[in-house]
């Protein structure tokens, strides 16, 4: 199976400059909890990603006033990309390796043309893979067992 048989395509993106507002309604809008964050909406390459997760804890948490900031303030400066002809294992191994649970999708040009989640494996991945996977991403970092 390969990462296009299971992403969602053509995923909403935002720019450094969209507005946290703007951001968590495009957010509410979509029912998702992440957004690729792009260079331009014209070549739409990924240069990080902004999750619900990430406005709270860099934003509010901070006791800074998220009306005044934007998805460049808050979001996370890499993003971790997979090919749509990338096979599901490797998106996988990916996914367990850098414990995310999101990785963008480019295509040839180098833009965000899906969003594989941990759901769509769940979704169409076996009962084992989808094990092993949320299993890998949950195990505690280092910083997390400090806490």
């Amino acid at each position: 199976m390969q990462v296009r048989e299971i992403m969602t395509g053509d995923p909403i993106c935002c720019t450094r400059e969209t507005g946290l507002p703007e951001v968590a309604r495009m957010m509410v809008e979509h029912d998702c909890g992440v957004i690729p964050v792009v260079e331009s909406r014209e070549n739409r390459r990924p240069v990080g990603v902004i999750t619900d997760r990430d406005i709270t804890c860099r934003s509010v948490a901070m006791r800074r006033n998220p009306l005044e900031m934007t998805a460049g303030d808050c979001m996370t400066p890499t993003a971790m990309t997979a090919r749509p002809e990338t096979s599901l294992e490797d998106c996988e191994r990916l996914m367990e390796e850098k414990q995310i649970r999101r990785i963008v999708v480019v295509d040839e040009r180098g833009s965000c043309c899906g969003l594989v989640a941990q759901a769509d494996i769940a979704r169409k991945a076996t009962e084992h893979d989808v094990a092993e996977v949320v299993r890998e991403v949950s195990r505690p970092t280092a910083t997390a067992s400090h806490r």
